[in-house]
């Protein structure tokens, strides 16, 4: 072989190689957008389904999360909210045996929850229901301060944005384990987003 033939055969080696280094980038880039895509698709799809729960008068949204329990394998799962119920408005059995008490508050979405609202139901919740797991759902967000108030006191929330991923099909058992304290956000939510 000649220098000249050498020469064009590292020339074509390096430039597949570059072409080969040019067409990983560029699927990089698209699996990240797709998954960017993906992501933004899942957020709109929870938004959407949200509308529906908002639709939802407080005894109804009450009901829907004592669905959303079942569906997720707890059993003997009551919607025992009314007047004077306590904090207590769905009881029931996670599929581990334990026993689940959950305060549900259906509000406008911009609303908030706050810390207030969590002490009352942190003060009956394991006293007065025997609570292993005290739930917090709302239809809303969450104050900085209630989210710490049950970080300390080992209360879960469950905000929008994590109801809207229940609502969707993600587990109880997994939205249990998350750390209220690191996830999510406090932002209050516009009425119209």
């Amino acid at each position: 072989m000649g220098a000249v033939t050498v020469a064009l055969l590292v020339l074509g080696v390096l430039g597949a190689g570059g072409l080969a280094g040019f067409l990983v980038r560029a699927g990089r880039r698209e699996a990240e957008a797709e998954k960017a895509r993906l992501a933004e698709q899942a957020r709109i799809q929870a938004v959407r389904s949200m509308e529906a729960v908002w639709a939802l008068d407080p005894l109804q949204f009450e009901e829907y999360v004592a669905e959303l329990c079942r569906r997720d394998g707890c059993t003997d799962v009551r919607r025992v909210g009314a007047a004077n119920d306590l904090g207590a408005d769905v009881i029931g059995r996670l599929p581990d045996g334990r026993k689940l008490v959950v305060q549900c508050k259906r509000y406008a979405k911009h609303r908030t929850v706050g810390s207030p609202d969590l002490q009352k139901f942190n003060g009956t919740a394991r006293s007065e229901h025997g609570a292993d797991v005290p739930l917090f759902v709302a239809s809303c967000k969450f104050t900085k301060q209630a989210r710490a108030f049950a970080a300390r006191h080992g209360l879960v929330l469950v905000d929008v944005d994590l109801l809207g991923f229940w609502n969707s099909g993600t587990p109880l058992a997994t939205l249990l384990d998350l750390d209220i304290s690191r996830s999510g956000t406090n932002r209050k939510l516009s009425p119209d987003s």
